[in-house]
Formats: structure tokens, sequence, C-alpha cells
């Protein structure tokens, strides 16, 4: 990973590793299921098909994740930094539903 130093004037966006991010956002229940569920192709990373748990991931970025008998498509709200509450996990992602713009408010 390469990352522009400060002197560049570039400041380099947060990331965190996806596996991670599952555990953080509770939609696993463990790190290392996570991983499992990576490598064995049930997860799009912004429409890729992402098979590497220690990909990068950025606030903004979607996910398309098929696990436990269903699809579900999450847009990346926040970075997490520990593994808390269901409460504070829902603050990280938002569900997106894929082909339908969200409807104004």
């Amino acid at each position: 990973m390469k990352s522009e130093s400060p002197k560049d004037g570039v400041q380099a966006s947060p990331e965190q590793r996806l596996d991670k991010w599952l555990f953080f956002a509770r939609l696993f229940k463990s790190r290392g299921l996570a991983a499992e569920r990576i490598e064995g192709g049930g997860i799009r990373l912004n429409g890729q098909p992402c098979r590497k748990p220690g990909k990068s991931v950025r606030v903004g970025d979607e996910l398309v994740i098929s696990a436990f008998g269903r699809v579900r498509a999450v847009r990346i709200r926040d970075l997490g930094t520990r593994r808390g509450p269901a409460t504070e996990a829902q603050e990280l992602f938002e569900d997106i539903d894929e082909g339908h713009a969200e409807a104004p408010v």
C-alpha cells in the first residue's frame, strides 16, 4: 500500500482491512468467518469481486455481501475502532438498494 507523505500536501484517506470492518460492523460473528466468506467469493467491493481479506476499504465504498442465504448491499459510512454494541455498529454503514436511487426525504 502506498501512502502519500504529509510533505506532499496530500492526506491519505483512512483505510481499514475489509475483514476487520465486516467484523466491527457486526455483519459476521468473527473476523475468521468474514475472511472465509471473502476468500470464498461472497463479497463484491465497488462492483468488483474481492477475494482478499486484507483489501483496504474506505468511507464511501459499497459492498455487496452474499451470506447466510441473503444478499445485502451496504455503503460504508465510517471505519470502526472496535466491535462495540449493535447500535454503534449500525452507524458504520447504511443499507442501499442496488439499482434504485434513494428517495428524497
